[in-house]
C-alpha cells in the first residue's frame, strides 16, 4: 500500500497552508485527516466546506447530523471517522446511547431516529436509488424533502473522509484513541 504524508505547515502545498489554518482554529489541532488531504488542497478545501455546510447549514438537529455521519461512517466501517465522530458528538452534548447505537449497530433510542439511519443506509448501499416505498417511509417519519437531499450532502462529505482513510489508513488522532471502534464482524488489519 502507498504511504501517504501527514502534512504540516512545514511539507504541505502552498495552496494548503490557509486551509491547515483554518482547521486548526475549527478543532485546535490539526487532525490528522486534514494533514493527509493537505496532500491534494481541492480536496481538503472541499471537505472542509461541505462539513460546515452539513454540521451547521441544514435542517438537522445534532442528534440527527450524528446519525447520519456515524451512519455512513460504520457502513464504510471507516476506523477514523468513527472515533472522531465519536469525540465531536461528545462535544456536541449528543446522548451517549445514540452514539453506542450507531457504533454497535444497534437499535437507536426512537423511532424517528431509526428511520434516518435507516434512510441513510438505504442511500449509501442503493446508490441513492431508493424505492418510492423508502422514500415515502421516511416522508412519513416526520422528514422531508429538503432532508432527503441533505443525506446527499451528508454523504459527498463522508465520502471524501471515509475514502481518504481507508486510501492513507490514516492513524487515529491521540485525542480521539479512547473512542477506538472496528466494526463488528471484522479484524484489524
Amino acid at each position: 500500500m502507498a504511504e501517504f504524508t501527514l502534512h504540516d505547515e512545514t511539507t504541505a502545498p502552498a495552496e494548503s497552508l490557509p486551509l491547515i489554518e483554518k482547521s486548526k482554529k475549527a478543532f485546535g489541532r490539526l487532525p490528522g485527516l486534514h494533514k493527509v488531504m493537505a496532500e491534494a488542497p481541492a480536496l481538503m478545501e472541499g471537505y472542509q466546506l461541505l462539513h460546515g455546510l452539513f454540521q451547521n447549514n441544514t435542517s438537522f438537529d445534532k442528534d440527527e447530523i450524528t446519525v447520519v455521519w456515524q451512519t455512513i461512517n460504520v457502513e464504510h466501517a471507516c476506523h477514523y471517522c468513527v472515533p472522531a465522530h465519536t469525540g465531536i458528538a461528545k462535544a456536541m452534548q449528543v446522548d451517549d446511547a445514540i452514539t453506542e447505537a450507531l457504533r454497535n449497530e444497534t437499535p437507536l433510542p426512537s423511532e424517528r431516529l431509526e428511520a434516518l439511519r435507516s434512510f441513510t443506509l438505504a442511500m449509501v448501499r442503493q446508490r441513492g436509488e431508493v424505492s418510492d416505498a423508502q422514500l415515502q417511509t421516511f416522508l412519513d417519519a416526520g422528514y422531508t424533502k429538503r432532508q432527503v437531499l441533505e443525506i446527499v450532502l451528508g454523504i459527498a462529505q463522508k465520502v471524501m473522509s471515509n475514502y481518504t482513510n481507508h486510501l492513507a489508513d490514516t492513524p487515529v488522532d491521540e485525542v480521539m484513541q479512547k473512542f477506538a471502534w472496528e466494526k463488528q464482524g471484522t479484524k484489524a488489519a
